[in-house]
């Protein structure tokens, strides 16, 4: 079970992970939680759920390419320009959906730093992470938006621009970030396989 997920019996998935790795998890989902940005405001308009249901959000993609990559335009083709009317129906459905959007990607970053607090640690300084189907929907969230935006700050646009990164000498200062993107991969594709033998 060390490094990889394993499927529980009734649903769910569980991972061993030393004292370094829950740090790094943890780590990397507060700085995605810093990146997304804030919940909704407190107050009145906040305990309305009508008034959630029609606030509008931003109609502008983010300037911040893995906030671009996280909240992509619906309409037009990536990194293509768009004409008038496909930036138009972009900006529309932005206004309406990012808000919800952003909370749940807040929400999945968020239910993966509480199941690592919720740890306890063993006398080896590891500990077994038990996820119900609820967390491991949250947790396959949370790594995808981890490895979008990692992959973002690397440049990966295609395959191609993985396998050259892999190559790294040890010295460049991107190979961290790599090994992190790797990892996250590996926890992602077996937490995927728990979930679906």
């Amino acid at each position: 079970m060390a490094g990889h997920f394993e499927p529980l019996a009734g649903g769910g998935a569980a991972v061993a992970l030393d004292e370094v790795e829950i740090s790094i998890l943890r780590s990397l989902a507060v700085q995605l939680l810093e990146l997304i940005g804030p919940g909704e405001a407190e107050g009145p308009e906040a305990a309305d759920p009508l008034a959630r249901l029609f606030a509008e959000g931003p109609s502008e993609p983010p300037a911040d390419p893995a906030l671009a990559r996280l909240f992509p335009d619906a309409y037009g083709t990536p990194g293509a320009e768009q004409d008038r009317q496909e930036r138009a129906h972009a900006a529309e459905f932005r206004r309406y959906t990012e808000n919800d959007l952003r909370e749940r990607k807040r929400q999945d970053a968020l239910g993966m730093v509480r199941s690592l607090d919720s740890l306890t640690p063993d006398g080896a300084g590891g500990a077994v992470l038990r996820l119900d189907p609820a967390g491991c929907r949250q947790w396959l969230g949370a790594l995808n938006d981890l490895r979008l935006t990692i992959a973002t700050r690397l440049e990966i646009t295609d395959e191609d621009d993985g396998d050259a990164l892999y190559r790294l000498p040890d010295g460049d200062a991107r190979k961290p970030m790599v090994m992190a993107y790797l990892w996250l991969g590996g926890l992602q594709e077996t937490l995927v396989e728990a979930l679906t033998s």
